[in-house]
């Protein structure tokens, strides 16, 4: 099995969800979809959060395990914290990822049930 070929594709499956978690709400055409996503996302981390931790996504796990294979070591749990310190060359702080994260992903929620709910009611 091609590890380095999974590695790639989970990094682009990552890239792909979290913009549009963060994006799919502005787009009339999109707006049912990102709010299944955005909750789906919000299960992940709150209620497989109960059993793996807070904050818990599978795809995550499921490329630590391929980059495990492929020989790296000392992973950090976030996707985002890892990706932030390698496009950095920095440590960044776990907290001020973990926070920058939580607002963000905080505000597209609100921006989805706002446009999904409520504007949706005024057109």
């Amino acid at each position: 099995m091609n590890y380095l070929l999974l590695d790639w594709f989970f990094t682009l499956l990552h890239l792909i969800i979290i913009g549009f978690n963060l994006l799919g709400w502005i787009w009339q055409s999109t707006r049912k979809l990102h709010l299944m996503v955005v909750a789906l996302t919000l299960g992940c981390w709150l209620i497989l959060g109960i059993w793996y931790g807070l904050g818990y996504c599978p795809i995550t796990d499921w490329q630590w395990q391929i980059k495990e294979k492929l020989g790296e070591v000392n992973l950090p749990n976030s996707f985002i914290k890892y990706y932030a310190d390698k496009i950095s060359g920095q440590d960044i702080s776990s907290l001020f990822i973990d926070i920058v994260t939580g607002v963000s992903f905080a505000l597209a929620v609100i921006l989805t049930i706002y446009m999904n709910f409520i504007k949706r009611k005024h057109i």
